[in-house]
């Protein structure tokens, strides 16, 4: 039979899953002396730092007597909830040695805090190589925490910095898991995290920002819209200030969203679809590219013109580390941007390869493609290879010869 004893959100405790807490009759002084206890369960308490936390304001010509018969009625208020077949001091047990008062709490009590707390160090142990199960661990973290420490108790000084503790932990973890979740592209799962988190600290920014992203992500605009107006209805929002940088930026995103992404009608489709950033070449992904390829490469068996399409392939012929990788990756994508031509297509197929769709070109576009680059190019010169083959031949066969 197991203690379990609740300070998340709401102070209970429970035996068997049953309150033996909650309806007793007992008086204020005791049960802020027990949370007193709970709190620095296992230390060592002097009776001038309990009476200077718990009675700043005592007036009593014996204070520590004064303490003696709180904590004896305690005692007997603690025994008298129990049932009569239960030895307490198998759960806990309050004792005072050598002029220290301690609480001791046996293995047959479970404090949520010290399962909170567990359960987060485990999940940040095995991140690293079971980042599925660090997810569950987190999750089962952040169910415990159903609220403030002790928030039954808003106006103890004593509490602040240990209330203050858990909130931090507890903030930290939801963003960890969040940031877990977003890298997995998990948007849905981060929404409904929010929604609960908020339900808890609903003044925290952060919370509030990343819902919103989540939302736009998942192409809900008008939701996103909708809680950034309920953020600003909010009068009492002190902590949330719909003027910082955050704030402003989300808001500018979903404007942005709203107007690119918003209801349109048939007599302006073409406006909204018309990308007037597009001046360049268009960087894709690899997958995105094989599309295009396929279908240029089906239109040009339709169509007959003086113009043909080219397939160019770069590659780098230098055994790099993974510093000197992402060194190339930039200099070549921003290399490429300035070389070729408005609609020509480009994507990095591997670590050192990039393969370009050089779109209605004559015989002579390869080779100025290929001076243009080796213009913009700041290094590498010497260490990559660039070769062009036809789209419009059915055998592909390479055209070095031309340039």
């Amino acid at each position: 039979m197991k203690l379990y004893i609740k300070t998340l959100g709401g102070f209970d405790v429970k035996l068997n899953d049953e309150s033996i807490f909650k309806d007793t009759n007992r008086s204020y002084k005791l049960y802020r002396l027990f949370q007193y206890f709970i709190t620095f369960k296992n230390k060592k308490l002097l009776p001038e730092s309990i009476i200077d936390n718990l009675w700043p304001d005592n007036e009593s010509y014996d204070p520590k007597n004064m303490l003696r018969v709180q904590i004896y009625r305690l005692r007997q208020n603690i025994y008298s909830i129990v049932p009569e077949d239960i030895d307490i001091s198998d759960y806990l047990e309050i004792s005072f040695n050598n002029g220290y008062y301690s609480l001791s709490v046996r293995e047959n009590t479970i404090i949520d805090i010290d399962v909170f707390e567990q359960l987060i160090l485990n999940g940040d142990n095995i991140k690293s190589v079971d980042i599925n199960g660090a997810i569950n661990l987190y999750r089962s973290a952040l169910e415990i925490y159903n609220g403030s420490y002790l928030e039954e108790s808003p106006y103890e000084l004593w509490l602040v910095p240990i209330r203050n503790y858990y909130r931090r932990l507890y903030l930290k973890t939801l963003f960890k898991l969040i940031e877990i979740l977003e890298e997995k592209e998990r948007y849905e799962d981060i929404i409904v995290l929010c929604e609960d988190a908020l339900a808890i600290e609903p003044y925290e920014e952060a919370i509030h920002i990343y819902l919103m992203e989540c939302l736009l992500k998942q192409g809900q605009i008008k939701s996103a819209l909708s809680h950034y107006e309920y953020v600003t209805s909010i009068q009492s929002f002190e902590q949330v200030s719909v003027s910082s940088i955050a704030m402003k930026d989300i808001y500018n995103k979903i404007q942005n969203q709203y107007s690119v992404k918003g209801e349109i009608q048939i007599s302006n489709m073409n406006n909204c679809l018309e990308d007037e950033d597009l001046t360049g070449p268009l960087f894709c992904d690899s997958t995105y590219f094989k599309f295009s390829y396929n279908l240029r490469k089906k239109k040009r068996k339709k169509i007959s013109s003086d113009e043909d399409d080219y397939i160019c392939l770069i590659t780098l012929n230098k055994d790099c580390g993974k510093e000197e990788l992402n060194k190339w990756t930039k200099q070549m994508k921003m290399t490429l941007e300035k070389s070729l031509r408005k609609g020509d297509i480009f994507t990095f197929w591997n670590d050192t390869q990039i393969i370009i769709l050089l779109l209605d070109s004559n015989e002579y576009g390869p080779k100025r493609i290929k001076e243009r680059i080796f213009a913009n190019l700041a290094s590498y010169m010497n260490e990559i290879q660039i070769s062009f083959t036809k789209l419009s031949n059915e055998d592909h066969y390479l055209i070095d010869s031309i340039i």
